[in-house]
């Protein structure tokens, strides 16, 4: 670890985002703290959904971070955590970030890590600011991130999507342990963290469109199983939003809710 973050590890929890909300909502965060599982009974995704893991071939884990700024002006904190996880990876692995482009590793809008467009993980986002009339009260973001290390059949079968773990970019034959990919991943959370809080996501959105494994394909954009939106899909803006071309030539549509789910058209 190269910054200040307490570390927790437990044998297993119901979820580690709500175990850290528990203490946001209590008051009694502190100082950055993450905390890893090895199960979690009850782990989530966006939009409420179940997250489902092995506990043998998975990483998941939280952590806590204090920002100056209040929720609302935090866009695109997901798009920056998952450049940061993607720094933890090629780490882990044990290559340059670059060389992940060619294991077909990419980033899906607005927090999916996808692996030739089969899930390889995910980041939730929680938290805010608590009412209290203390101007200079922090506000505690909770980012729980989910990586599958090894493949499952049976994991596969509970979630009913393809999904891709990293053991297939593997190619050094590295041991992959939990506990070391959360610390590589840590680290480079702490510096994109850093550079997000002082300087927000702008100076990030290139590099993360150059992730962007939809950019430029034609995707639908669907609430509640119903498209909602469909045309091509033209990267990020300066604040994380996604850009989607309806018609050729035409002004993009801004999208910045989070709960929408992206679909590429076949």
């Amino acid at each position: 670890m190269n910054w200040n973050c307490i570390l927790e590890r437990v044998n297993q929890t119901e979820s580690t985002n709500d175990d850290l909300m528990a203490r946001w909502r209590a008051g009694e965060l502190i100082d950055p703290v993450s905390r890893l599982a090895r199960h979690q009974t009850k782990g989530k995704g966006r939009a409420g959904r179940a997250w489902f893991a092995n506990p043998q071939s998975s990483l998941c884990f939280s952590l806590a971070y204090p920002f100056t700024k209040n929720s609302q002006a935090l866009h695109g904190l997901s798009l920056a955590c998952g450049l940061a996880v993607l720094q933890g990876i090629a780490t882990s692995l044990r290559v340059p970030k670059e060389q992940l482009h060619d294991l077909g590793i990419g980033l899906k809008w607005p927090n999916d890590l996808l692996i030739h467009g089969k899930k390889l993980g995910g980041i939730l986002i929680e938290g805010g600011k608590l009412a209290s009339p203390s101007p200079t009260q922090k506000t505690w973001m909770i980012i729980g991130v989910g990586l599958n290390l090894e493949h499952s059949a049976e994991l596969e079968e509970s979630s009913q999507i393809a999904i891709a773990a990293l053991a297939q970019c593997n190619y050094q034959q590295i041991a992959l342990e939990a506990d070391v990919v959360w610390l590589n991943i840590l680290d480079a959370l702490g510096d994109y963290l850093v550079a997000f809080s002082n300087e927000g996501f702008a100076p990030l959105k290139a590099e993360w469109n150059r992730w962007d494994a939809y950019q430029n394909q034609f995707v639908e954009i669907t609430e509640g199983g119903k498209t909602q939106l469909s045309g091509i899909e033209r990267g990020v803006n300066p604040e994380g939003a996604l850009l989607i071309e309806e018609h050729p030539g035409s002004d993009p549509k801004v999208i910045y809710a989070g709960d929408l789910s992206l679909h590429k058209r076949p």
